[in-house]
């Protein structure tokens, strides 16, 4: 019985932490222009896709994932440069239509490229899983779990101790002061697309070898970063984490204790219990009072 928990738990902490990257993903954006950026779940897609396109080619698949992350990297810029920044005065909601349009259109692009076949990376280690405690757990989800970590300590470093991760804390907080102050805005929004399609595209390489990849697999996976994004507060780095987390366990003890059908339902359910009793988030007031 523990170890069928212990399964399940597995399971879903790794599907939260993968969450949990296309989570900050969206708190960056958010964050530095309050614009949500429903085109983040793409970033998922071309972080595998591209990678087996680099493969393919014969290139290692260290090189084939860094390729693949320039490239997401590459887009997310063009993106804030050509969608976003040429629309900076039209409100929000106008800015997230742009962000869907965005979303199709590189769905669109990665359909005519790459076809409508699902694709598996191979896993990153030769062992593929290791027994603990009764349960099995893949060697991948240890990837995971291990770049997921790295990627938020690495992100926390940056915001505390570099000009730029303080520039974008500064234009959360007031844009205009920030701007009085010296920060060139426009950089800092596209600052923070390129960091947020960099965890996308990370997020798509190293989950392609358990969830596999397609054309389309960003939708669900981008979708369930900004459920995850909301449970935790959005804005709160701490919340996409948690949230992340958070939404994977109860998907995983949902699939094994109730029933997979339901599993894709989790996500919505959860967001609208946690909205409806504590309407920002769970990290969503200290948030409200910083800023």
């Amino acid at each position: 019985m523990f170890a069928e928990f212990l399964q399940y738990l597995f399971a879903g902490v790794t599907t939260g932490a993968i969450y949990a990257l296309v989570a900050l993903g969206f708190t960056l954006v958010y964050n530095a222009s309050h614009v949500i950026n429903f085109a983040q779940g793409e970033f998922i897609m071309i972080g595998g896709m591209a990678t087996l396109a680099f493969m393919a080619m014969g290139l290692p698949m260290p090189l084939a994932i860094a390729m693949a992350i320039l490239l997401a990297a590459v887009l997310g810029a063009l993106l804030h440069r050509f969608a976003i920044a040429t629309a900076r005065q039209a409100d929000v909601v106008t800015l997230i239509i742009i962000t869907i349009g965005a979303a199709i259109f590189l769905r669109g692009i990665a359909q005519v490229i790459w076809g409508k076949e699902y694709h598996a990376l191979p896993s990153f280690s030769e062992r593929a899983s290791i027994e603990v405690m009764g349960a099995v757990m893949y060697t991948q989800s240890l990837w995971v779990l291990g770049i997921a970590t790295v990627l938020v300590l690495v992100l926390a470093l940056f915001f505390k101790r570099t000009l730029l991760g303080k520039a974008i804390l500064a234009t959360c907080m007031n844009k205009q002061a920030a701007r009085l102050m010296g920060v060139r805005i426009q950089f800092v929004v596209m600052l923070a697309f390129t960091l947020a399609a960099i965890l996308g595209a990370v997020a798509g390489a190293v989950a392609a070898p358990i969830t596999l990849t397609s054309y389309d697999i960003g939708i669900m996976l981008g979708l369930k970063g900004f459920v995850a994004a909301a449970i935790g507060g959005l804005g709160s780095g701490v919340g996409a984490v948690v949230g992340g987390l958070l939404l994977g366990i109860a998907e995983a003890m949902t699939a094994g204790y109730i029933s997979s059908d339901y599993k894709d339902a989790v996500a919505f359910l959860l967001i609208l219990v946690i909205l409806l009793f504590m309407p920002r988030g769970l990290f969503g007031s200290r948030v409200a009072e910083r800023v």
